[in-house]
């Protein structure tokens, strides 16, 4: 039996870490994250949609998509997010929807989907346990100027996703605390691992 996990959390509170963690520890990780990037590459449908709706100026000069352009656009107009994520879901779905078909198929022992839109996205439905990532907000910012974001697009980001962790905690059955260093993080997801795989044996 494979048992379907959904990660789910803020941004940079450590989502790919514990996903990586499990990936480790044998499970098959979809990142639907990831998908929304490949779905919007040049030559998908998706990416003539994204410029279509958001005009020319969010392709660079190599043709691809200028995602940080895209991004000063999304992350600071909650509608042209929504507009965004109307073309990105469904093809990602698709996506998401094969590769868990793929890994049950191949009898891995757990199944993690990896998305921030776990929930509304309508993949925790799929799932026998949603793990949330949470951390605090000083690690957040941190994490965030070490991608390179300046404390102006961080606290864009950021707003964004205000109240996200309380809103997802009613939907989770463990919730993962990343605040502390890398290994104790990676104790904290292999012992609720183990304890996943445990009760879905029973």
């Amino acid at each position: 039996m494979t048992i379907r996990i959904g990660l789910t959390g803020p941004i940079a509170c450590g989502k790919s870490t514990v996903a990586r963690h499990l990936r480790d520890a044998g499970a098959s990780v979809v990142d639907a994250d990831e998908l929304a990037r490949d779905v919007v590459e040049p030559g998908e449908p998706g990416f003539d949609a994204v410029v279509e709706a958001f005009g020319p100026d969010v392709v660079d000069a190599n043709g691809g998509l200028d995602r940080r352009a895209l991004a000063a656009i999304v992350f600071r107009d909650p509608d042209e997010l929504r507009r965004l994520e109307a073309i990105v879901h469904p093809a990602v779905r698709v996506r998401v929807t094969a590769a868990v078909t793929a890994a049950e198929a191949a009898a891995a022992p757990a199944v993690v989907v990896e998305a921030i839109k776990l929930v509304e996205g309508g993949y925790a439905a799929l799932c026998d346990e949603v793990w949330l990532v949470d951390c605090s907000p000083p690690a957040q910012r941190e994490r965030l100027g070490r991608r390179g974001l300046s404390a102006a697009d961080a606290t864009a980001r950021l707003a964004t996703q205000a109240g996200l962790a309380d809103r997802l905690r009613p939907s989770a059955t463990r919730v993962i605390e990343t605040s502390g260093d890398i290994t104790q993080t990676r104790r904290l997801v292999l012992a609720a691992y183990a304890d996943a795989l445990a009760a879905a044996r029973t």
